[in-house]
């Protein structure tokens, strides 16, 4: 059976995210965001939190990547970290939910696998994305069952810190390609046209492009510092 993931390869996923801390943080704006990204031609939408994910899916018949960003103080996961981001979620029926997948402890001494098992307990049909940060947490991830893994975390973890993910030519990308089977989600620091295309031939599944798309601040930065050289 064909499903949403599938529909996805070789197509471009736009995260439509803005903080509390940011300029453009609201549902509409991300709403709006979301529509501009569809009029361009991508096929899905990362976003995060509920009344975000419920603004973006009256505006766009676009399949939603979804997640909660929530800090807890014994832990520093904080994507979809527990089962009460995931249920939350659900009220807003995202078609794939991405949750930290990295080998750090989680919030309540949780263990990722039976976190896991309480998701496809409750919701057997639900497509999961493991956001990871090393190839070890990526194995895991389709050893526990995971749909597809991203490369989201790298570079924002205490191991991978200082990284990016187009280092190398995409060397970590290449090195979790070639250690699962499961679908390859390239996301982080996809800055460019030309890098997202480059990701996709070397064997990614679908790209994920956030800041270079949603955050001006971000693009008003980068072309600061290139006029300031």
């Amino acid at each position: 059976m064909k499903t949403v993931l599938d529909s996805l390869k070789g197509k471009l996923i736009v995260s439509c995210q803005a903080l509390e801390h940011e300029p453009l943080h609201s549902p509409f704006i991300m709403s709006r965001m979301a529509v501009a990204a569809e009029e361009g031609g991508a096929e899905a939408i990362r976003a995060n939190s509920v009344v975000d994910i419920a603004a973006i899916k009256q505006q766009v018949s676009l399949p939603v990547i979804g997640i909660i960003k929530r800090d807890y103080p014994d832990s520093k996961v904080f994507i979809t970290a527990t089962m009460k981001e995931v249920d939350e979620l659900m009220s807003v029926g995202p078609e794939i939910i991405a949750l930290d997948a990295t080998a750090r402890p989680r919030p309540g001494g949780q263990t990722l696998a039976d976190l896991v098992v309480q998701i496809r307990a409750r919701y057997p049909s639900l497509l999961l994305m493991a956001d990871i940060s090393t190839v070890e947490e990526a194995v895991t991830a389709q050893a526990l069952g995971f749909d597809c893994v991203g490369t989201t975390l790298y570079g924002y973890t205490e191991e991978t810190a200082g990284h990016a993910l187009p280092e190398n030519d995409c060397g970590f990308l290449r090195e979790v390609l070639a250690a699962v089977t499961v679908p390859v989600i390239a996301e982080g620091n996809v800055e460019t046209p030309e890098l997202a295309a480059r990701c996709l031939a070397l064997g990614a599944h679908t790209v994920v492009v956030g800041g270079a798309i949603t955050r001006p601040q971000q693009i008003t930065a980068r072309f600061v510092v290139a006029i300031s050289r």
